[in-house]
C-alpha cells in the first residue's frame, strides 16, 4: 500500500512516499480503507523530533492520527462493526499512523460516521473534536450558563469547542483576527475579541473556564480573567501552578485520550446538525501535498481543519 513516511526527523522535506505492506487487524481491531486524513500540529511536532522522548518510535514512521474511511476487514472478536461500515477514528499513537491507504484501529476507538457527513468532514473531527469535547465535558465540567473563553476559535480545536460549548448552554467568548470575526459568530460565539485591536485580558473577567491553545504570554494573561475557583485547561504546555494558586484558580494540561464512545457523541451532534466540521484547505495524498499541508499547519493561521483526500 502507498504511505507517506519519514525515515528520520527533520523538516517537511523528510516526508516521502513509500510502499508498505498492508496491515492485518488483530482480533479486537478493524482494518480501514482510508478516504481522508486530518492534519494536526502533533504531526509536524513529531516529524521535527520534538516528541521523541515521549514517543520513541522506530523508523519508518507513518504520521497522522485522524482518519475516515470504510471498514475493509474485522478481527474475530469485533461485533459492533462490519465490512462496509463508514467510520472515523483517532487511533492509538503508534509509528503506523494514517498517512496511508489503510490503517488498523481497535474497535472501541472507532465510531460510525453520520450519513450526512462526508469523509473529508469526518476526517476533520477525531483529534480536534475529541480534544474540545474532553476539555469542556470531562475536564472543565462546563455547565449551562457558564462563561468560557476559547483561544484561537478559528483553528481546529477552537471551531469545535465553540459549537460544543454552545450546545451545552454556555456563554462563549473567543479570540481571532479581523478576517475571522464574522466566521466565528456564525459558529455561535457570543463575543469575538479581535486580537489585532484589543487585549482580551482587559475586556473579559469572571470566566469559569479558559481553553488555552497558544501558551506563553496568552496563557499567563488568561489566568487573570478567571473567577475564583475557575479553571484554565491548556493543550500546549503545563500552566504555571504557582501563579494559579496565587490567583485561586485551577489549571490542567490535557493530552487527548482516544475514545470511540465520545466520538459517537460527536457523530450524534453532527447527525442532529448542531455540530459542523469546518474543513479548511484540502491537499492531495502525495508527498508534496503533505509537505504543503504541514507548512500551512505550522503557520498556526489555518482556518478550520487541514485535510488530505486519500481517495474520493
Amino acid at each position: 500500500m502507498k504511505a507517506i513516511v519519514i525515515d528520520q526527523y527533520g523538516d517537511k522535506d523528510k516526508l516521502k512516499e513509500k510502499e508498505l505492506s498492508k496491515p492485518e487487524p488483530d482480533s479486537d481491531e478493524v482494518l480501514i480503507e482510508i478516504h481522508a486524513v486530518g492534519i494536526n500540529p502533533i504531526d509536524w511536532k513529531l516529524r521535527y523530533g520534538y516528541l521523541k522522548e515521549k514517543f520513541p518510535f522506530d523508523f519508518p514512521i507513518v504520521l497522522g492520527w485522524d482518519a475516515a474511511g470504510i471498514v475493509e476487514k474485522v478481527g474475530k472478536n469485533v461485533d459492533s462493526l462490519q465490512k462496509g461500515d463508514r467510520v472515523f477514528v483517532r487511533p492509538e499513537l503508534t509509528n503506523r499512523g494514517t498517512y496511508a491507504e489503510y490503517t488498523t484501529a481497535k474497535e472501541d476507538l472507532v465510531a460510525k460516521m453520520p450519513e450526512n457527513i462526508s469523509f473529508k468532514e469526518a476526517a476533520a473531527v477525531p483529534l480536534a473534536g475529541l480534544t474540545a469535547y474532553q476539555i469542556l465535558v470531562d475536564v472543565g465540567n462546563l455547565d449551562s450558563g457558564d462563561k468560557v473563553l476559547i483561544h484561537a476559535g478559528a483553528g481546529g480545536v477552537g471551531s469545535f469547542a465553540i459549537q460544543i460549548a454552545k450546545n451545552m448552554g454556555a456563554y462563549v467568548a473567543t479570540t481571532a483576527s479581523t478576517k475571522n470575526v464574522d466566521f466565528l459568530k456564525s459558529l455561535g460565539a457570543d463575543e469575538v475579541i479581535d486580537y489585532t485591536k484589543e487585549d482580551f485580558s482587559e475586556v473579559l473577567e469572571d470566566y469559569d473556564l479558559v481553553i488555552d491553545t497558544l501558551g506563553g504570554e496568552i496563557q499567563d494573561k488568561s489566568l487573570t480573567i478567571l473567577k475564583n475557583g475557575g479553571m484554565l485547561v491548556s493543550i500546549v504546555e503545563e500552566p504555571d501552578q504557582e501563579k494559579a494558586e496565587k490567583l485561586n484558580v485551577k489549571t490542567k494540561f490535557h493530552w487527548l485520550i482516544p475514545d470511540g464512545k465520545e466520538l459517537a457523541a460527536l457523530a450524534e451532534m453532527m447527525e442532529n446538525q448542531t455540530l459542523k466540521p469546518v474543513v479548511g484547505t484540502v491537499f492531495p495524498f502525495t508527498d508534496q501535498g503533505l509537505k504543503e499541508a504541514h507548512e500551512l499547519s505550522e503557520t498556526h493561521h489555518a482556518r478550520g481543519k487541514i485535510v488530505i483526500e486519500v481517495s474520493s
